[in-house]
């Protein structure tokens, strides 16, 4: 089941070398970590997936090195920039006791369940590495990732000591990865198992899919996010739309909620979302009701109205295509949620398309609430959590606010 070892038949080849544009040339200066089809000025071959990519500048000095990807206009993933280094397993292990040193104090044994390599932002394009428990799941964005599994297993499991580690895919690549016999959410390392994954997030216990789960299995993303709904949830009915498997939800239970009411458009999500509150029967006694609707829709159409509305879909522009779409979208989440407020209720939204920025998206909520004629405050506007950093532009996906109604 294991990709063949990194550069094996590549040996007697000649290294392969890429020049590229000046413009490329100062954004890998700058520190950003990918190099587009279009900025590949020169190379001395045909590269192949996965096989390290040396950049050169103008005066054939060594600029940086990175995965080569030919089956993607995302050419070629920066892993190291500067001065000449090798790519060996020693080197892994320094970037990862490097991601592993940014999460040093941030969680203590209430919290079980965070990533640990958050890919360009820690050295590791491409990759993502989470924990849940003792379970960990690397999941790949490029299949220039497969022919260095090895040697990441063999680090992870040294430097880490997991249980077991799950492999998962982007839907791009698990075609390429069938064809070195790895299969999307299969077990890379450790023993077999049934049923998701439990750990804790801030005291609360959650179930995890790590196998079939959207991400990894869970939205770790979200983690401080839903511990604010916590603070403001007391004696309050709460609605979570788009709520999967009710992080939310829970959370605002274990504040004092009066209710809580779940809408989502999976049955899957929503049986996740009722085990969630059983796993955590003692932390709140707020009603809890599920909903299987389109959460679009049903809000459109509903006439109940509640005291805290989140709004937290899913990446409506995957593609910078989608973005106008998108961003009339959350117009009309943004409308509807506040038709469903209570007077001097608090509304949550977010958003998670990277393609949208955050000064579109508070645009379109500022938008949203001028037309509705209601005056509101904010109280709070958040991004991405410490263990999901942002070194560079693009990786600014995560944006959160919280409104609330002024009492006139």
């Amino acid at each position: 089941m294991k990709a063949p070892p990194a550069g094996s038949s590549r040996d007697e080849r000649a290294r392969l070398h890429l020049r590229v544009t000046s413009a490329a040339e100062r954004a890998i200066r700058s520190g950003h970590p990918w190099i587009f089809e279009g900025s590949v000025r020169e190379q001395n071959r045909a590269g192949e997936s996965g096989e390290l990519a040396v950049i050169y500048n103008k005066e054939n000095r060594f600029l940086a090195i990175g995965l080569y990807d030919p089956a993607s206009p995302l050419r070629v993933r920066i892993l190291h920039r500067g001065k000449p280094t090798t790519i060996d397993s020693v080197w892994w292990k320094a970037r990862l006791a490097q991601a592993l040193a940014k999460r040093a104090g941030l969680f203590d044994d209430n919290t079980t369940g965070y990533r640990c390599i958050h890919g360009e932002n820690d050295a590791f394009p491409g990759l993502v590495l989470d924990r849940y428990d003792s379970t960990y799941v690397l999941k790949l964005y490029t299949a220039a990732w497969l022919p260095w599994l090895p040697q990441l297993e063999e680090v992870l499991l040294r430097e880490l000591k997991p249980e077991r580690i799950v492999l998962r895919f982007s839907r791009n690549i698990q075609e390429a990865a069938k064809e070195v016999g790895l299969e999307e959410g299969s077990v890379l390392s450790g023993p077999q198992f049934g049923g998701p994954i439990i750990f804790r997030e801030n005291g609360l216990r959650f179930e995890a899919d790590v196998i079939r789960g959207q991400k990894t299995g869970f939205f770790l993303d979200q983690r401080e996010n839903r511990k604010e709904v916590e603070g403001l949830a007391a004696g309050r009915s709460v609605l979570n739309t788009f709520s999967f498997s009710g992080g939310f939800s829970v959370y605002a239970a274990r504040g004092g909620a009066q209710s809580v009411t779940d809408v989502d458009i999976s049955e899957h999500a929503l049986a996740s979302a009722r085990r969630n509150f059983q796993l955590n029967a003692g932390t709140g006694a707020a009603p809890h009701e599920c909903v299987q609707a389109n959460a679009f829709e049903w809000l459109a159409q509903t006439g109940r109205k509640f005291d805290v509305v989140i709004l937290d879909p899913p990446a409506l522009a995957k593609r910078q295509s989608e973005r106008e779409e998108a961003i009339k979208a959350y117009g009309r989440l943004i409308s509807s949620g506040l038709q469903r407020l209570e007077r001097g209720g608090i509304l949550v939204a977010a958003s998670c398309s990277a393609h949208v920025t955050e000064e579109e998206f508070l645009k379109v909520a500022t938008d949203a609430i001028r037309t509705s004629g209601r005056r509101v405050e904010e109280l709070s506007r958040t991004g991405q959590p410490p263990d999901h950093p942002a070194t560079f532009k693009e990786a600014r996906y995560l944006k959160c606010v919280f409104y609330r109604e002024m009492k006139i």
